[in-house]
Formats: structure tokens, sequence, C-alpha cells
């Protein structure tokens, strides 16, 4: 383990956390809110440990795989204990482990809340944990590699280690060109739904947050109504944007390169889109009954749709009332999740279509034991090393999920609350059924409760393995 060089991404991370606090600081301003002087002072503690901790840049800059995986995943711990801080501060989330909920909810764009009543939050607050989605749908890691200077290899094994999906690729030849270039197409996605939402008649700072969790697949809402008192034509446009941004980032990327054929050739993405049409279709005929016309049944399919599949979390109603069928299928998507590459959360479309094929394989191997057949995703052959990998992270996706059912079993609330609670959680989704539905909240477990959705929270958005890598003896010894 190259400690000096895990310390010195440990430091770049408070500075980059004290530079963002300034977003804060300033919308106290704007509004004439008292509680941004205590984030303008813990901005400048984070600033002064961060510079403190970069001022001596260590002599090997080297990090290897198992230094990427415990970077990430102390950078994302680091985050959220200095994030969650200033709702302490302000008296606005007192107790620690509720403060360390919301901004870990928040960083890992999961949006499940303890807040009862958003609406009684400052701006300032309300602006800080919004744009924690923001920051943590690309991911901190990803921002930072634009700033340090590291060894090639070692950039790859730091985005490895932070980006959602089976597999990571570079764009470009440089590592931090291909962090550049994420930035900017997720700015522009994200400017250009500010900008539509505002001419569609939303309120500046309502589509800032808004967008801010759109585009990291979020969910905190900054009224207690969720979406639902937004127009058709916004709610039409957050709609479109979260499900633009569950999509695999290289699809854009191929499109800039004006290489549409490969692009939309991208079996993955062609799986996503057909998985929410086939479930925006049956939710609508299913709920038809339940609205006034069929233009809204369809609209609020699509929203709560396009909503659990990307793993954002927003709601325009209480899908709690809805059929049987429609829930179900609800919960299903909860584990689907977004594209590999993506800002969504969940399982992962990829990684259940290659499932799949495994599936299919080993029956043809069964009916048929001398044929030789390979598992492709577009057209190119999945390497052994890829199989194994999703099939250890299923094994242990269930093993943490079952364990954190147990544990949350408790305190006492029904299976329905307890199993959505964890999928909501580790999945990054926000919202589940039952008590913690759209319309509840999280603040009715206890702390041991809310502790192991934390763990579920980080877990889920760092793909598991470099989370339990902590945990793990072996991490810490140094390298001989």
């Amino acid at each position: 383990m190259n400690f000096p060089m895990i310390r010195y991404v440990l430091s770049w991370v408070l500075k980059v956390e004290g530079a963002i606090l300034a977003l804060p600081c300033l919308t106290a301003v704007i509004y004439g809110e008292r509680e941004g002087l205590w984030y303008l002072f813990w901005m400048a503690v984070c600033l002064a440990l961060g510079f403190a901790g970069t001022f001596r840049k260590p002599e090997n800059t080297e990090i290897y795989q198992k230094d990427g995986f415990a970077a990430a995943a102390l950078s994302w711990i680091v985050m959220s204990v200095f994030g969650a801080v200033p709702f302490m501060l302000t008296g606005e989330i007192p107790s620690f482990i509720d403060a360390l909920f919301e901004i870990v909810s928040g960083f890992t764009t999961t949006g499940s809340s303890i807040l009862s009543d958003v609406e009684a939050l400052s701006h300032t607050s309300l602006f800080w944990r919004s744009f924690s989605h923001w920051i943590g749908g690309m991911g901190v890691l990803v921002f930072i590699l634009m700033l340090i200077p590291v060894k090639n290899g070692s950039q790859m094994n730091l985005m490895r280690a932070e980006s959602p999906g089976p597999s990571v690729s570079k764009f470009v030849p440089r590592v931090r060109n291909t962090a550049i270039l994420l930035y900017k197409i997720y700015i522009m996605m994200t400017v250009l739904q500010i900008v539509l939402l505002m001419l569609a008649g939303m309120q500046c700072f309502d589509a800032l947050c808004i967008s801010f969790g759109s585009a990291g697949t979020g969910g905190f809402s900054v009224l207690n109504s969720g979406c639902a008192t937004y127009t058709p034509l916004q709610q039409w446009i957050i709609t479109v944007f979260v499900f633009l941004f569950g999509v695999n980032f290289s699809f854009y990327y191929l499109i800039l390169c004006k290489k549409a054929g490969a692009a939309f050739g991208m079996q993955e993405v062609r799986a996503y889109v057909l998985i929410i049409a086939v479930s925006v279709a049956v939710i609508t005929w299913n709920i038809s009954g339940m609205y006034s016309s069929f233009s809204e049944s369809l609209r609020e399919s699509a929203f709560q749709v396009g909503s659990i599949i990307t793993t954002t979390g927003y709601a325009t109603t209480d899908f709690n009332l809805w059929p049987e069928l429609s829930k179900y299928i609800l919960v299903m998507l909860m584990f689907t999740g977004a594209c590999a590459g993506s800002t969504g959360g969940g399982i992962k479309v990829s990684r259940i279509l290659i499932l799949l094929r495994t599936i299919r394989k080993e029956l043809q191997s069964i009916a048929h034991p001398r044929s030789v057949s390979k598992i492709k995703m577009d057209g190119h052959p999945v390497d052994h090393e890829t199989l194994r990998s999703i099939n250890v992270f299923f094994i242990t996706y269930a093993v943490i999920f079952a364990v954190s059912v147990l544990i949350l079993s408790i305190d006492e609330f029904p299976f329905e609350t307890n199993f959505t609670a964890v999928a909501a959680t580790l999945n990054n989704i926000g919202p589940g059924l039952g008590d913690v539905g759209p319309m509840g909240n999280f603040g009715i477990y206890s702390p041991l409760s809310k502790a192991v959705m934390v763990f579920d929270m980080l877990a889920g958005r760092l793909e598991l393995f470099p989370l339990l890598l902590l945990f793990c003896p072996s991490t810490w010894k140094k390298r001989g």
C-alpha cells in the first residue's frame, strides 16, 4: 500500500470539497441566510487540511489496483464525513448519523432522506444536498484525475475503482483527457436541462437543484411534494433527462465522434430502451383507471419508470397506491438499474445481459456437450475475467442484501418496508415501498439500521468491492 499517495489523494478530496462548499456560501449570500457562515467556516477547515496534506508531493506516485480501490473507498468516506458536518453546525440536522445518512445519500446519488419536512431547510442546505448529487454522479475522483499528476496506469486504477459497471475503458489515449471529456458532456447536458426547465417556467433555484439530481440520477427534491406540483411539461423534461443520464456515456462519445451506427448498435443501450418502453406500456395500461386521461397515465408511468430504472428516485405520485403488477415492475427496475458507464446505480443492464447469455450458454452446453460458444457483447467476446467478476459480484450482492435486510428487521417494520429500503439504498435509488415509499422517509429507522444503509449506499455506489477491501487485513500491508 502506497500510504503517502493515499494521503495525497485524500487531501485533494478535501481541497475539492472545500472549493465546492463555496457554492452554498454564495447561495446564502443571495438569500441572506446566516447558515452560510457555518458553511464558510467549514470550507476554510477543509481547504486548510487539504492544502496541508498536499504541501509535499509523494516521491512515489504509483497507485496499484489495490491502492486505487482503497483510495476510492476512503475518498468517499472522507468526503461524506466532512460533508455531513455543515448540517450539524447549522443545527438543521443535529444528529451525526442522520446528517451522515443525508449527505451519503446525496454523494452516492441515492436520494433517500431522513427528513420529514424538506422545506424547513434553508436554501443553503437545500443547495448543498442537491449539489452533492451532481458531484457524486460523475465521481469526485474523475474530477481529481484532471488535476493531480500521477502515472497513467495509476489514473486508470483510480477511475476503474470509482466508475460504475463491469468494465471501464478509455475513450481517448490519456485518462486525464477521458475525464475532461466526460465532464464536458456532463456539464453540457446539465446546463441544457436547467435552461429548458427555466424556459418551461420553473424557478431558477428549483431548476438548478432538480437538474443536479437528474444529472447525478440522485433524487433530492426541494419540495415536500417531490415533483408532483411541477407542470406536465416540466415533468416531461425531467423524465427525458433522467433517461438520458442513465445511458452509457460511451454512447454520447460515439455520437460526438460521428459514429452514430456504433452508438445505436450498443446492445446495452438498446436493451435499456426496450426495458423502459415495455415497462411504461404495461404500467400505463395497468394504472389507466386511476387517472383522468391516457396522457396523464402515460406521463405518470414514464416519470416513475425513468426515475426508478435510472435510480434517480424523483416521484410525482404515490406509487404505493398502484396495483400490485405496477409495483412489482418498479421493484424489478430497482434491481435492474441503468447502463454501465452512466451516472445511474443498480446492478446495471450490461451485467444482466451477460448473466442471461451465460445461462443460455450453459443450457446449450448441456444440450450439445461438444459445442463451443462464446458470450459476446457488441460483437466482442466477453473475457473470462469479466465473467468471473460478474459472478462474484452477484454472489456478494446477494450476501450483503440478505444480511442488511436481517439487521433492519430488528426494527420490527413490515418485510415490504425493510426489503425495499435495502433495495433503495444498495441500488442507490431513493424511495422504496411501504413506510419508505415516495411519501415516507428513512428517519423511522434506528441508528444501527441507518448505519447499515449508509454502508449499503457507499457499497452500491462503489460497486461493492472497493468498500469491502477496507475490511481485508492484507490491504493495509505496506508493499514490500
